[in-house]
């Protein structure tokens, strides 16, 4: 048995139902905040030009603002409805530990926006290991075929 499945049998036989409506709380304010770049994709922009670290033609800029706005929708959803939660978690990980970078992490003073950036990167991690839970989509599904 290789280290991913050995986490997942883990994740599997240890999740309290309480962490079921975190992981909704989380999925549903993933989704509000693709709503939200989708409605002001120039704030993202905004965000992401006013870094220093690298240059970013306007092209890329972009398809960087619609891959974060269509992952957090995509992804909010998949986690909201517990199917393919780890799948959804993983390719949020990246996005969200950008928008932890480029908040103000580092800065000092720290950014009060980046908290929650923080809590949602420490919850995607979480769910990566432990997968979506009894109260989901994936559980009620499996329930049906057996």
């Amino acid at each position: 048995m290789n280290v991913v499945h050995k986490i997942e049998v883990w994740g599997d036989r240890h999740h309290p139902k309480f962490l079921d409506l975190v992981r909704i709380a989380l999925g549903v304010f993933l989704l509000l905040k693709g709503f939200a770049f989708m409605e002001n994709s120039t704030y993202l922009k905004e965000i992401i030009e006013n870094q220093n670290a690298v240059y970013i033609s306007s092209g890329v800029l972009m398809a960087i603002v619609y891959y974060v706005t269509f992952a957090h929708m995509v992804g909010g959803i998949l986690i909201t409805l517990g199917t393919l939660t780890r799948f959804a978690a993983i390719i949020q990980i990246p996005i969200v530990l950008a928008a932890v970078f480029l908040t103000g992490f580092f800065t000092s003073p720290i950014n009060t926006m980046v908290w929650p950036s923080i809590t949602a990167l420490i919850l995607l991690v979480l769910f990566t290991i432990i997968g979506s839970g009894p109260l989901s989509l994936d559980k009620f599904l499996s329930e049906i075929n057996d």
